[in-house]
């Protein structure tokens, strides 16, 4: 039976037979063949990682990572790239969340997945190539034959297939001196094949006003808009600026009392979300004349979302839709939120007798109500009382109608753990959930590490999505730093709320990404209360230097000062390409080699001199900082080899990579 996917049969047969395989199930099951589809694409994009040197690896071989590597996303263009990105998370819809598939849906998957093959073909065939003006042929889809419905036991052994390969392609190419030949001479045939492709522009049409379409319907079915009535999509509106003084608002999104919440602009996925923004806010205009209502402004180009409540902010990029309820509370409190400088603050929370704490909670308050800012940046030193300064925060903006929903984000279970308790024993109105232990629970703070955010946040219910972009009005990161957001940036993408950062670091010492994340200027945080304050207030305590005499620290290593079993170590250790040393000097221990007896008796000088409590029977709180996440986790196990390594798995050309913390 002739197939849309034919040219790909001599070159790529592993793509050709999914490709083919979704095909043929679009009109069986939808469920199948969105699982083919998105099958289809990894094996072409992994196939293209594989052979092509231009692409580089990024930190993970998952699919979602490889489709988002800036390098494949310019190899592939937008258009591609968006087309690749429907398929993926129709696929995930299918089989990790089980959801139900549209058939519309699935259909429009094999056709999107159609233009990804053409793609692959005309960039990297080396014999070949389809021509331009091949088309996809639905009729194709509508064919009976005696295909099998899959089963869905069937279809998730082979997704399970798929995931334990992840990796692979990590290992293989991470030696790229030990390439066997055939590979490397496939590489550079491919290589040269993309050149000669993208010299000659192409004339396919990748029709990429369905694929922003398909999109945009997926993105706001998840968000709970059924759009199944004739007034959700191509609304006619009159009195517009043009000759015929008609126009059609692409969506319109309607409150249950018949006005309109929201509309959204959608413009071709190759054009910036951004030109639409003039065009939306003359319907807007029409929609307002007419209903007596403003509705909130979204414009989208499939892939990129913007939102404009023109009436208070300017436009904001954001990961998806709102819901209705969320779109319900945004617009009534354009009238019902008061003045924030007015709202008295709780003093019992904080700022009794502590008025460093008072001047931070106003300083984000001026910054949020009269210079319109959505983030902002407390840098408080240890012990002077963050957490309950944000707790204050939290009510003044609930008290003043601002917040309903607030998140609170940390990056371990203890701090999470320990927030909710100061949350539960100062504003237990709010009703704090540790969605660590309690994910079904209803309140109004919700607390957090960021791993579970992030698997709360892809997780669904029902097609739908658990939190809408607009469910949290404001989230609170403790301890930020660059770091987390470079590790979980899609969190902060993706929701729309006002930002607090909370950091005991020196305002000097912060990175100026960090400043850049909360738009601040470098070295100026909204607010800021240092340990040299804290400590002249009276409130903190000076720190005490104490020297631990330890001979490896101050004067290095010596290879003959080793016993014979350290020799052994030493000589068995990765030296690079230089030859094996003698010494290694004290400022290259740290960042090269630990040593057992180093750390132990840096620990019993601390058993010995370290703060004492309960008598003197235990050690008192303690901090001990280590060179990175390595070195700390040495310490906490105690390895009992002399001498190791110390490995750094957390290269800075990496961003996405963990980054080296320290333990407490």
């Amino acid at each position: 039976m002739t197939s849309n996917f034919t040219f790909l049969a001599a070159e790529f047969p592993t793509v050709h037979e999914a490709a083919v395989e979704a095909e043929r199930q679009a009109g069986v099951s939808p469920t199948a063949a969105a699982f083919f589809a998105g099958k289809t694409v990894e094996l072409a994009v992994k196939w293209a990682f594989l052979n092509d040197p231009g692409l580089k690896l990024p930190y993970q071989d998952n699919i979602a990572a490889l489709l988002h590597e800036p390098s494949f996303r310019r190899a592939a263009g937008e258009a591609v790239f968006a087309k690749a990105k429907f398929i993926n998370t129709l696929r995930n819809r299918a089989v990790h969340e089980e959801k139900t598939i549209r058939p519309g849906d699935a259909a429009g998957a094999v056709k999107e997945l159609f233009h990804v093959c053409f793609w692959l073909a005309r960039t990297y065939a080396r014999k070949a190539k389809p021509a331009d003006g091949l088309a996809f042929d639905p009729s194709v889809l509508a064919r009976r034959d005696e295909t099998l419905k899959k089963a869905f036991a069937h279809l998730k052994a082979q997704q399970a297939e798929l995931d334990a390969k992840n990796g692979e392609l990590t290992k293989l190419l991470s030696d790229r001196q030990n390439l066997d030949a055939e590979l490397r001479r496939l590489r550079a045939e491919v290589a040269a094949a993309r050149h000669a492709a993208e010299a000659m522009p192409s004339t396919h049409d990748y029709n990429e006003a369905e694929t922003r379409d398909r999109f945009i319907d997926l993105l706001l079915r998840e968000a709970g808009w059924a759009l199944d009535r004739s007034e959700d999509t191509e609304f006619r509106v009159e009195g517009m600026p043009n000759e015929q003084g008609i126009g059609f608002v692409d969506y319109v999104l309607w409150g249950a009392d018949g006005k309109p919440l929201g509309l959204v602009e959608a413009k071709r996925t190759r054009k910036d979300a951004r030109q639409g923004q003039q065009q939306a806010k003359l319907y807007a205009d029409r929609l307002e004349a007419r209903y007596g209502q403003r509705p909130v402004i979204f414009y989208s180009n499939g892939y990129e979302h913007w939102i404009w409540d023109d009436v208070r902010y300017p436009p904001r990029q954001i990961g998806g839709f709102y819901k209705r309820d969320e779109l319900e509370l945004l617009v009534q409190r354009r009238t019902s939120r008061r003045k924030l400088a007015e709202t008295k603050l709780n003093t019992k929370i904080a700022g009794d007798k502590r008025p460093y704490q008072q001047r931070a909670i106003r300083a984000i308050a001026k910054a949020f109500e009269d210079e319109t800012e959505r983030k902002a940046l407390l840098v408080m030193a240890t012990g002077s009382g963050k957490t309950r300064t944000v707790i204050a925060l939290v009510d003044l903006l609930m008290r003043a109608g601002w917040v309903k929903r607030i998140l609170f984000l940390a990056d371990r279970v203890a701090l999470v753990n320990q927030a909710a308790g100061a949350f539960k024993a100062h504003l237990p109105d709010s009703a704090p959930v540790n969605l660590v232990t309690e994910r079904s629970s209803e309140g109004r703070v919700f607390l957090s590490t960021y791993p579970t955010m992030m698997n709360l946040i892809d997780g669904r219910q029902e097609g739908k999505a658990k939190f809408g972009s607009g469910h949290f009005d404001l989230i609170v990161i403790d301890e930020a730093h660059r770091s987390v957001y470079q590790r979980y940036r899609a969190i902060f993408e993706y929701f729309d709320s006002f930002l607090v950062g909370l950091t005991a670091t020196p305002k000097d010492e912060i990175d100026k990404n960090t400043y850049s994340l909360f738009d601040l200027e470098d070295g100026v945080p909204t607010d800021a209360y240092s340990l040299e304050e804290a400590v002249a207030d009276g409130h903190l305590v000076p720190p005490v230097a104490i020297s631990v005499p330890l001979k490896i620290v101050r004067s290095g290593l010596r290879y003959d000062d080793l016993s014979e079993e350290e020799k052994d170590q030493w000589d068995m250790l990765e030296w690079g390409e230089d030859e094996i040393p003698d010494t290694v000097e004290a400022a290259e221990v740290n960042k090269r080699l630990f040593n057992q007896d180093t750390v132990d008796q840096v620990i019993a000088h601390l058993m010995q001199n370290g703060l004492k409590v309960e008598g003197g029977d235990r050690l008192g709180k303690t901090i001990i900082f280590a060179k990175n996440q390595a070195h700390a986790v040495y310490i906490e196990l105690g390895s009992t080899r002399p001498i190791r390594r110390l490995l750094d798995t957390s290269p800075a050309s990496s961003p996405m990579r963990a980054a080296p913390t320290r333990r407490r």
